[in-house]
């Protein structure tokens, strides 16, 4: 297998170079979408559009079982050398490039023989939308199991160690405003100061308490009130940042955070609106999965480089596959790649010669899916 990786070796390079150099954000992903289907029809490969989306899936194979292997292909939105843009910094070029590679392999290994593979390219994973549409449009129902990869900081793994799951956590992202009363610097009794209310909110927030077992915060990231020295702002605008490590935790965050806001309006008599830009699942990690990729990450770098599952706090909307469809088996690759500073920083970097590895060990883990699920259903 690792001639046939090397042959492809070349081709992969270039791929992620265009990809890395031509981000786009959730959504958006259309020149993205246009250059993996045309990519992947030179190869003969019959991509699918899926309707309403930037998203497309792939097919190899036929018949059961049906392993899916899902990608990512947004970006984030963000200043990068004093210029706000698109920015490849959660390593979503590097998924794109590892899923095609793994079919690329697939096609010249001539597998699967029995069996389909399904190879999934999901816009909007940043938006945690992406998924939820995907499970909405039905391409996920018949899929026995379900594998994922994510680059990891050098906090978590160091280049060239691999691990079978990644344990995300769940998270809310919410924007939002207060809405109180303008008044005359002078004449404070005749306003409703938003950013005395906003005190009052951070401090319901802050008397929000989960489970010490589980993991979990919530916190305001964004708060902007206020025009000038002596008028009483009317109106603030905010964002918070909710997580926990399991969903049961971000349950018990959301409904506290619910009578959060209740009890804030009741108190100052005023509207505090708000929306949840992002809504990410915590992992639900399949064990029989899990194992399946073990056995090919020790198969291609060894038992030496081989790690436990990840544990994180960060997000990942590919858990709503398992949350939402419970029969599907899952689990996501660890990629250690000297990842650093870190994850959605501006100018993230990793080892990009740690995504070949990764094609090897993503064609390992679905074609040891495919013989597992044909071992178990013909037993």
């Amino acid at each position: 297998m690792k001639q046939l990786v090397e042959e492809i070796t070349p081709k992969l390079k270039e791929v992620f170079t265009y990809l890395h150099n031509h981000p786009e954000i959730s959504w958006k992903e259309n020149n993205t979408t246009l250059y993996v289907q045309r990519l992947l029809q030179s190869y003969g490969f019959e991509p699918h559009l899926v309707e309403g989306s930037t998203g497309l899936y792939v097919e190899i194979g036929n018949g059961k079982p049906v392993i899916g292997l899902r990608t990512d292909m947004d970006a984030l939105w963000q200043e990068v050398d004093g210029m706000f843009q698109a920015n490849h910094s959660c390593g979503h070029d590097g998924h794109m490039t590892m899923a095609i590679g793994t079919l690329l392999l697939l096609q010249k290994l001539h597998h699967p023989e029995n069996g389909t593979i399904r190879v999934l390219f999901q816009p909007a994973e940043e938006k945690g939308q992406g998924a939820l549409y995907f499970i909405e449009q039905g391409l996920v129902d018949d899929i026995d199991y379900l594998f994922g990869v994510h680059v990891r900081p050098i906090q978590e793994l160091q280049d060239g160690t691999f691990s079978p799951a990644i344990y995300h956590g769940a998270a809310r992202l919410i924007t939002g405003t207060i809405i109180g009363k303008e008044a005359h610097g002078a004449r404070p009794h005749l306003g409703k100061n938003a950013i005395e209310i906003g005190a009052s909110f951070v401090n319901a927030l802050e008397s929000i308490h989960v489970d010490p077992m589980i993991p979990s915060s919530i916190k305001l990231t964004k708060f902007h009130a206020g025009s000038s020295a002596n008028i009483i702002p009317g109106k603030a605008e905010f964002c918070i940042d909710a997580r926990s490590q399991k969903n049961e935790g971000i349950n018990v965050l959301m409904n506290d955070f619910e009578n959060a806001v209740a009890g804030v309006e009741k108190q100052y008599g005023i509207q505090i609106e708000y929306k949840i830009d992002a809504n990410i699942a915590a992992a639900e990690v399949d064990e029989e999965a899990m194992q399946l990729m073990r056995k090919a990450i020790v198969d291609t770098v060894g038992e030496e480089n081989t790690r436990p599952p990840v544990v994180t706090p960060g997000g990942e909307d590919f858990h709503f596959y398992t949350l939402k469809r419970p029969n599907i088996k899952a689990t996501m690759l660890g990629l250690g790649c000297g990842l650093h500073p870190g994850l959605h920083h501006p100018q993230m970097t990793f080892n990009r010669q740690a995504l070949i590895t990764g094609v090897e060990i993503l064609t390992r883990t679905v074609l040891n899916a495919v013989a597992y699920a044909k071992e178990r259903s013909d037993s």
